[in-house]
């Protein structure tokens, strides 16, 4: 059978670049039956057929002369966020394929005050997330992480070299050989969810990278935000609340 890169074979049959192909499976988007295309370089028979999901717009949550909260969807860098609404600043980062509550906003009074607040650990961040096995009680992960960066790309370990990270995690539901969790993340490393998830043995589902299963997506929300007298909340995406 011949073959032919993934994302000449996408470009071709959605009439598309081969630059825009390539991105739509970087982003996470392209799928053949229920498997992500992960590989734009991979060569795929040339019969292959491809589904491409489609990516949402976020959704303005609360606004004010201060700050710019939005429901980030999957898929998009929080930095693109940030280049649709002009004249404001992230606060924060989302990975991304995680969804929810992100902050930006318009007054540098404002963001540096905020700073604090997160440096100081004074910022209330929930999480909602599926993870892989059976969680049936409360634990707190107090470990240390360590980021590496290859690439322009972020890894972390629980490491004693590195920085303090604590992360609370809630089974709110069990099906089938997973579990729902609330999660409450202090001090914010990179990939602290992920990073301590996987160090308890229970990473999160479609997190590939830190030891899940394969999946639409990274199963991890941001629900939840409190910063000085503000509260943000997303609500859970219809995936989570059906998942089985």
């Amino acid at each position: 059978m011949p073959k032919e890169k993934a994302y000449k074979l996408l470009a071709q049959q959605e009439g598309i670049s081969n630059k825009k192909a390539k991105e739509l499976i970087d982003r996470g988007l392209v799928y053949v039956g229920n498997k992500k295309v992960v590989i734009a370089r991979g060569e795929l028979d040339v019969k292959t057929r491809f589904k491409v999901e489609s990516i949402e717009k976020p959704k303005i949550i609360y606004e004010d002369n201060n700050i710019l909260v939005v429901d980030k969807p999957p898929f998009v860098d929080s930095y693109e966020i940030e280049k649709m609404f002009k004249e404001t600043k992230l606060l924060h980062r989302l990975d991304k394929e995680t969804s929810g509550v992100l902050m930006l906003v318009k007054d540098e009074e404002f963001r540096q005050k905020a700073i604090k607040e997160f440096k100081n650990d004074r910022v209330y961040k929930e999480y909602i997330a599926w993870v892989e096995g059976i969680l049936s009680e409360e634990v707190v992960v107090d470990r240390p992480i360590l980021t590496t960066r290859k690439n322009n790309k972020a890894h972390s370990n629980v490491s004693n070299k590195g920085k303090p990270a604590v992360t609370e995690v809630y089974p709110l539901e069990v099906a089938s050989k997973k579990t729902k969790v609330k999660v409450v993340i202090h001090y914010g490393r990179t990939h602290q969810i992920r990073t301590h998830l996987r160090y308890i043995e229970h990473p999160i589902i479609g997190d590939v990278e830190y030891g899940g299963r394969d999946a639409r997506r990274v199963m991890l929300h941001a629900h939840k935000v409190r910063l000085f007298d503000y509260e943000f909340v997303s609500k859970e995406p219809k995936l989570f609340t059906d998942f089985q």
